[in-house]
């Protein structure tokens, strides 16, 4: 006669039990797969359904409400070089004198004048309203080739740095302006560019200086935008990266931060520009273009990374953003955030850019030839 489940030895439903349980760390988590986890488990006798309601019951309470997301291995880990900086920068810089503040500040939605979903935009412009529902159901102009350049960053000002330390105050005799292309705003777009290769993009990173003379700036940078569009013609995305300066009237130098994965993380902003106003961006109708590639990328990086990014910066400029759909000018902190905050915003960036580019993939036909 058949022996029933129920008549096992003890020994032997632990053991069940036990191996049925490590299936939970050792399967992947598919759907088809727990279904028959828990089929199996509904066999289980008395005692080892007991044993396996309270590891779910466990597991329930320690799990987080949401889980962060998952980031590429040694994201958050700071380059040695500039920890070595910093160490230097302690001896070097403790015989300073303070000669202002630096106040650190979260640019959050109370600094927007209007919400889309969860994205946030600060329009300075006195007579234009996007219609973001179109602008977000259009999506951007953006179809992307693995074997080939995708994106192009370069630094309209290739010398604004950073501070090295830390603190809350600010000494006149620290330049934060640099050719220096490891420790100014290049080495942002290094670790932006380090990231999408890692995903698999080819990434063009220039780090010509174009603002030894800071007039005709940016004359010089759409030249050189210019001239890897013309060798690149399927280059997708354009981006410039930048850092800001904002200080108040008393001297105190604002820090937008924030804190990603229990590490500071320089705020980051997205400019998008529209025509009107005066100068050159009288001459930009195809703004909406770039309008819809900010929507995108803004929400991607907020998926990836929440309160990394301020507001959208919607203004009346061009910026060279006319040279492509999806082109941009991106701000990575000020220059009261530090090189080592600064760094870590470029991987997040571009690590939340990759994911959105993969959307975006041309697919290889398979079609015979």
């Amino acid at each position: 006669m058949k022996k029933k489940l129920s008549d096992l030895s003890e020994p032997l439903m632990t053991f069940l039990t036990v191996l049925l349980l490590g299936c939970v760390f050792v399967l992947p988590q598919s759907m088809t797969q727990r279904l028959a986890f828990l089929a199996a488990c509904a066999a289980l006798p008395e005692g080892g359904m007991m044993q396996v309601r309270q590891y779910f019951q466990a597991s329930a309470v320690s799990a987080p409400a949401q889980a962060a997301p998952v980031l590429s291995g040694g994201l958050t880990q700071t380059p040695a070089d500039i920890l070595a900086w910093i160490e230097q920068a302690k001896e070097e810089q403790s015989r300073q004198k303070k000669d202002g503040d630096i106040r650190e500040t979260t640019y959050d939605g109370t600094y927007a004048t209007e919400k889309f979903r969860n994205l946030f935009i600060r329009n300075m412009t006195e007579d234009v309203e996007p219609d973001y529902d179109e602008a977000w159901e259009t999506g951007p102009d953006l179809t992307v080739d693995k074997s080939k350049p995708a994106v192009l960053i370069y630094h309209t000002h290739t010398t604004e740095g950073y501070e090295t330390l830390d603190r809350d105050w600010y000494a006149a005799d620290v330049t934060t302006r640099t050719e220096d292309t490891d420790r100014n705003v290049a080495r942002v777009g290094t670790a932006i560019a380090q990231e999408l290769e890692a995903a698999g993009f080819q990434v063009i990173h220039d780090k010509t200086v174009h603002d030894r003379k800071y007039s005709g700036a940016y004359d010089r940078s759409r030249a050189t935008v210019e001239k890897y569009l013309k060798q690149y013609p399927q280059l997708s995305v354009v981006l410039d990266v930048h850092r800001d300066a904002i200080q108040e009237n008393n001297g105190t130098k604002v820090k937008p931060v924030t804190t990603v994965h229990g590490k500071k993380a320089a705020q980051i902003m997205l400019i998008a520009g529209t025509q009107g106003g005066t100068g050159s961006a009288q001459e930009f109708s195809t703004w909406e273009r770039n309008f819809r590639f900010a929507l995108r990328l803004q929400d991607a990086c907020e998926a990836s990374a929440p309160t990394l990014m301020r507001p959208i910066f919607f203004c009346y400029r061009k910026y060279n953003m006319d040279l492509t759909p999806c082109s941009l000018l991106v701000e990575f902190g000020s220059e009261a955030n530090t090189l080592q905050e600064a760094v870590y915003s470029g991987r997040l960036f571009g690590h939340a850019l990759a994911q959105m580019l993969e959307q975006y993939v041309q697919e290889e036909s398979n079609a015979d030839p």
